[in-house]
C-alpha cells in the first residue's frame, strides 16, 4: 500500500510539473497552444490517478458526469462567440468555486455522518473552502450578470455598504469558527454558506463595468484558493498545488491590471471600499456639439494610401462586430503598398485580460505585431495615422487631464493617441465606454470620425485602398 502511495505521489509530482511548465508556456502566444495541451495533459493523468487511487466501487455516476460535462463543454467552446468569452470565464471561475464549497462541505458532512469529530486541521481547511468557494461562486455570477449586460454595468452603490460589509465579514468568521466548534451543526455551515455568498454579491456590486477585466482576473485567483483550501481538506497534494498556482497567478495579474488602471488592489480586494458615485464635469453635447468630423471610406483610404506609418488600436467594438479577419485583411493590403502597421494594446482593453491579444490571434496576426503600451507610446509622434477599433476609455484623454477622484478614469496610464498626425475613430455612434463619460479625443482636431460597425468598416477601407 505505502509503494502504491508512493507511485501516486510521483504521478502527482509529474502532473504538477507539466502545470507549472505549461503555465510558463501560456505566457506567450507562440507557446501557447503547447502550454494547454502540457496542463491538460497534466490534469488528466492526475483525474486518472486519482480515480483509481481513491478505489471508487461504482464508477457509473463519474462516468455520466465525465460525458455530460465533455457534451456542454464541447457545445460550449463551439457556441460561445469571442465577445461572450469575458461572462464565460467569469462563470467558469463561479463553478470552480462552487465545486471547492460542495466538495469541502460534502466531506465534512461525510465525517459527521460516520459519528466521528473532525480534527481542527480539517475543519479550518473546510471553512476556508467554503467560505472562499463561496464568495467566488455568488461573486462570480453577479460578474456575469453585469458582463451580459442582466445588470447595469454602472456601479451599484449604497448608503451604508462599508458598514454592511465589515459586519458580513465579521459574521462569516464568527459562523466559521462556530462550525469548527461545533461541526455536527450543519445549520452553522449552511447560514456560512449563505453568509459567504451575500458578501461575495456585495463585494462586486459596487464595482462598475470599466473594471470587470480586474474582477474577472480576481476571482479567477479566489477559485484557485478555493482549489487549494480543499486540497487540505482532501489531503490532495495536487490540488493544493494546482490551487495555489492558480491563485498566485490570478492575484499577479490581478495587481498588474490594478496598475495599467491606477486601481488601488486594496480596493479591488474589498468591493471599491471607498469608492465615491461618478459625475461628469461636461455633458457629450457640450463636449461634441460643433465638433466632431465625419469622414467617410474613400477620405480615409487616401489618408492611408500616402501614410507610412500606421497604428491600429483595438478595443471592444472590434470583439462585438468580430472584426479580426477583416482588420488583418486591411493589415495586409496597408504591408502590401510598404506601410508599417502595428497594434497598439492596452492591458485592459476589452472585458478580460489578454482580450484584444485572443482576438488578433485568432486572426493569425504576428505576435511581434502586438506592442503594448509602454512600447508603443512613445511611437505615436512618429505615426502619420491612427485607427481606433471600438476602444474609448482606454485612449480618452479625461484620464491625464482630470484630477477629480469621482472620475472613474482620472489617472488611468492611456494610449497617447492624440500624439499622432490624424486619428481615425471607428465607432458606431458616440455612445460612451464601460466609465460612462464623453470622450474628448472624438472631437479633437485632428480626428475623423467613421461612424460604421467595425467589421463593415475595415472591408470598405479593404476595398477603397484596393481601387486607388
Amino acid at each position: 500500500m505505502d509503494n502504491f502511495i508512493n507511485i501516486v505521489n510521483l504521478i502527482y509530482l509529474a502532473s504538477a510539473i507539466l502545470f507549472i511548465v505549461g503555465l510558463k508556456n501560456l505566457s506567450s502566444p507562440s507557446t501557447a497552444v503547447r502550454g494547454n495541451l502540457l496542463a491538460a495533459t497534466g490534469m488528466l493523468i492526475a483525474i486518472i490517478v486519482t480515480l483509481l487511487n481513491q478505489k471508487i466501487i461504482t464508477y457509473e455516476i463519474i462516468i455520466i458526469g465525465i460525458i455530460l460535462g465533455a457534451l456542454i463543454g464541447t457545445i460550449t467552446a463551439v457556441k460561445v462567440p469571442m465577445t461572450a468569452m469575458p461572462q464565460f470565464v467569469a462563470s467558469l471561475n463561479g463553478f470552480g468555486g462552487g465545486a471547492s464549497t460542495l466538495v469541502a462541505s460534502s466531506a465534512l458532512i461525510s465525517i459527521i455522518n460516520q459519528n466521528q469529530d473532525p480534527t481542527y486541521y480539517f475543519s479550518i481547511s473546510t471553512i476556508f473552502s467554503v467560505i472562499i468557494g463561496s464568495v467566488t461562486f455568488f461573486g462570480s455570477i453577479l460578474a456575469f450578470g453585469k458582463l451580459q449586460g442582466l445588470i447595469s454595468e454602472k456601479p451599484i452603490l449604497f448608503f451604508g455598504r462599508h458598514v454592511i460589509i465589515i459586519l458580513l465579514i465579521i459574521i462569516t468568521i464568527t459562523l466559521g469558527i462556530l462550525v469548527i466548534l461545533n461541526p455536527s451543526n450543519l445549520i452553522f455551515l449552511c447560514i456560512l454558506i449563505a453568509s459567504a455568498g451575500i458578501l461575495g454579491l456585495l463585494l462586486v456590486i459596487p464595482i462598475g463595468g470599466a473594471d470587470m477585466p480586474v474582477v474577472i482576473s480576481l476571482l479567477n485567483s479566489y477559485s484557485g484558493l478555493a482549489a487549494a483550501a480543499t486540497g487540505f481538506v482532501l489531503e490532495n497534494n495536487l490540488l493544493i498545488i494546482s490551487g495555489s498556482l492558480v491563485g498566485a497567478a490570478g492575484l499577479i495579474l490581478t495587481n498588474l491590471m490594478c496598475k495599467a488602471m491606477n486601481r488601488s488592489l486594496k480596493n479591488v480586494l474589498f468591493g471599491g471600499l471607498g469608492a465615491v458615485a461618478t459625475t461628469q464635469d461636461d455633458s457629450a453635447e457640450d463636449v461634441y456639439e460643433g465638433k466632431v468630423k465625419s469622414s467617410s471610406s474613400e477620405e480615409i483610404a487616401l489618408l492611408l494610401d500616402s501614410a507610412n506609418r500606421v497604428i491600429i488600436v483595438p478595443g471592444y467594438g472590434m470583439a462585438v462586430a468580430q472584426a479580426q479577419h477583416a482588420i488583418r485583411e486591411l493589415s495586409n493590403i496597408l504591408e502590401s503598398k510598404n506601410i508599417n502597421v502595428d497594434y497598439a494594446i492596452h492591458p485592459v482593453a476589452g472585458r478580460m485580460p489578454g482580450h484584444m491579444n485572443v482576438l488578433l490571434a485568432d486572426a493569425d496576426i504576428p505576435y511581434e505585431k502586438l506592442k503594448e503600451m509602454d512600447e508603443i507610446n512613445p511611437q505615436f509622434k512618429e505615426t502619420d495615422v491612427v485607427i481606433i477599433i471600438g476602444a474609448n476609455d482606454v485612449v480618452n484623454p479625461v484620464a491625464n487631464e482630470s484630477n477629480d477622484p469621482s472620475n472613474p478614469i482620472a489617472g488611468m496610464p492611456i494610449l497617447e493617441v492624440t500624439e499622432a498626425q490624424v486619428i481615425v475613430v471607428i465607432k458606431r455612434s458616440l455612445s460612451p465606454g464601460f466609465a460612462g463619460i464623453p470622450n474628448p479625443l472624438f472631437a479633437a482636431d485632428n480626428t475623423l470620425m467613421l461612424f460604421a460597425d467595425a467589421k463593415q468598416a475595415a472591408l470598405d477601407l479593404t476595398t477603397s485602398m484596393k481601387n486607388l
